[in-house]
């Protein structure tokens, strides 16, 4: 493989056989090297492929100025959230993740600071991915002796789901929030405390999020059979009512309208979770 461009010392970019661009990482791989090179492969210790070309750009730009090793423990982390959720994520991630944490770390060797407003709710919503965030901070005071607050799981949680969902970072405070609000207005209409640990609990967040992905992206459940939402109207009644007051809060604050099918799968999940805890 030739190098087609030095990033620093430690990164280069080359061209594989499908002329699609690779970045390969490893400490003195571009040492004394130019474009047109041999690449020392014995020097070779992560390759990257972002499909993304102008994350793939974003992606070079920021290996100019962040530490090898902030990269190696960021990339690791993504490696863990992968094989723990078993799922792929968005190649944004490599670039959003890898920029919070040096600047998280800067943060804090300058002292300063920064509250995560909403980890009580991200600790309740995306259980997997805080928990992966907690595992993060661990790696990442186990290979760089930096220890980060708790606030910083959450924030990696959040990139993590932003990845997952394929979310700009903005739309997923937004959901994050609208859940929260959701499982509250449940709560208090029917003045109970959920099970959080019950499957029907995990199934109603399941479906809340991706409800607020539609909701946040104008995509709607549309149905020409209102066979559902009558069933559900007449069948669980106090249900729906809960289901009403949703769909109040939602156009008044965010001036969306609930489809009646989005309306008769709410009521479903809703009747689950408060009936058979």
């Amino acid at each position: 493989m030739k190098i087609a461009k030095v990033i620093n010392n430690n990164v280069v970019s080359v061209l594989d056989d499908q002329n699609k661009e690779l970045v390969l990482m490893g400490r003195g791989i571009a040492f004394q090297k130019k474009s047109g090179d041999l690449v020392d492969e014995t020097r070779i210790e992560k390759i990257f492929r972002l499909d993304n070309r102008d994350m793939s750009e974003k992606f070079k730009m920021l290996l100019y100025d962040i530490p090898l090793e902030y990269m190696e423990v960021s990339e690791e982390i993504i490696q863990y959230a992968k094989e723990s959720l078993g799922k792929k994520l968005n190649d944004s991630i490599y670039v959003a993740l890898t920029d919070h944490i040096n600047f998280a770390i800067e943060r804090s060797k300058t002292g300063m600071q920064i509250t995560n407003a909403l980890l009580w709710e991200i600790k309740r919503i995306y259980k997997e991915e805080y928990s992966i965030g907690k595992a993060a901070l661990n790696k990442i005071d186990r290979k760089l002796g930096i220890s980060l607050p708790e606030d910083e799981a959450g924030f990696i949680a959040m990139h993590i789901v932003n990845a997952e969902l394929n979310e700009e970072m903005p739309n997923v405070v937004n959901m994050t929030n609208l859940i929260q609000d959701i499982l509250n207005i449940v709560k208090y209409h029917f003045k109970i405390e959920i099970n959080e640990e019950s499957l029907n609990y995990f199934r109603f967040l399941t479906h809340l999020r991706f409800f607020a992905q539609r909701l946040f992206s104008n995509i709607n459940l549309e149905s020409q059979d209102d066979f559902l939402y009558e069933m559900v109207k007449e069948k669980h009644k106090e249900t729906f009512l809960c289901t009403r007051k949703i769909q109040e809060y939602i156009e008044k604050t965010y001036n969306q309208e609930l489809t009646k099918e989005e309306m008769g799968y709410l009521t479903i999940h809703i009747e689950r979770v408060v009936k058979r805890q």
